[in-house]
């Protein structure tokens, strides 16, 4: 008996390995297949409760890429990534934002750079294929192995290894957030939009070495990693706000140190798939904000203090 046991224990191990290998290979893919390919096509977004229908761009020039969202329903508007940088065109005037900044790598799907450490934080199985914009697609299963980032999964196409559906679940597997092509063409002449000069700019500065903040983190959860700290200028309150971004690669967190404000509220905030945790100190307040779940921007927030 003991070695049917032993048999079955081995058994699933290794195709526990096995899957976990596989699915690192199609993301590996994938990750490829999003910077090399040209495409475009027509993505909802459900997200806080809010469907956005938009046509999506990816265009390559010069072996740099551009993404591109462009709305179909009010309010008009053109959001544009490229070389680091998002901008917001509103159609009907002369408008225009760009964030030197973005929390987020890519409109569709956010990746790691390398995939060989997931493991220390996520579960990844290559589930069964599923038709998804009338294309096969191969599912992945990505699950979170601690309490700070959420579960998701993504379908990846088949022949082109590009992503056709992304949904995240909270504890529950209630799903949160959904991200679906509806149609996608592949290997498509898409045009290379050039800037205008924006008549608004946020996030004005450079990134800054982490030295420079006015704060420490203490408790940052296993996986995460700085991606950049800088200072921008509050249009509306004149006052100097920090920020600190925190990334495992498919999660990030902002981390915002800023003058405290009247009517702050200390503790947590919660909007769909959105937490935020304020947490004040003397005369401060510090918010950790991310699309992960509450445990996560309290555990950050919480152990925070002034240099």
């Amino acid at each position: 008996m003991l070695k049917v046991v032993l048999f079955w224990m081995l058994t699933f191990s290794v195709l526990g390995n096995a899957s976990e290998k596989v699915a690192q290979e199609w993301l590996e893919k994938m990750s490829h297949a999003m910077n090399a390919l040209e495409y475009q096509g027509t993505v909802a977004f459900f997200k806080n409760g809010r469907l956005d229908t938009m046509k999506y761009f990816h265009a390559i020039d010069n072996g740099q890429d551009q993404e591109r969202l462009l709305s179909l329903n009010s309010p008009m508007r053109e959001v544009i990534r490229e070389a680091g940088t998002v901008r917001c065109v509103f159609k009907g005037s002369t408008q225009s934002v760009v964030n030197n900044h973005p929390v987020s790598e890519s409109f569709i799907v956010n990746l790691p750079g390398t995939f060989s450490d997931l493991n220390t934080i996520y579960s990844l199985s290559a589930l069964g294929n599923e038709s998804v914009a009338m294309r096969m697609a191969q599912v992945v299963s990505i699950q979170a192995d601690d309490q700070y980032r959420y579960d998701r999964k993504i379908w990846i196409d088949k022949s082109h290894f590009l992503p056709l559906k992304l949904e995240v679940y909270d504890s529950a597997g209630t799903t949160l957030e959904q991200v679906v092509f509806t149609e996608l063409l592949v290997n498509e002449d898409v045009d290379f939009i050039k800037a205008d000069s924006p008549t608004e700019t946020i996030e004005k500065s450079d990134a800054l070495s982490i030295d420079d903040a006015s704060f420490i983190v203490d408790n940052i959860p296993a996986g995460f990693q700085i991606r950049f700290f800088t200072r921008m200028n509050d249009e509306n309150t004149k006052q100097v706000v920090e920020h600190l971004l925190l990334t495992d690669g498919f999660s990030s967190i902002s981390v915002y140190l800023e003058a405290i404000a009247s009517d702050t509220r200390e503790g947590l905030q919660t909007l769909g798939s959105v937490n935020s945790y304020t947490h004040i100190i003397d005369d401060f307040q510090i918010t950790a904000m991310g699309e992960v779940p509450s445990a996560a921007v309290q555990f950050i927030a919480q152990g925070i203090k002034l240099r």
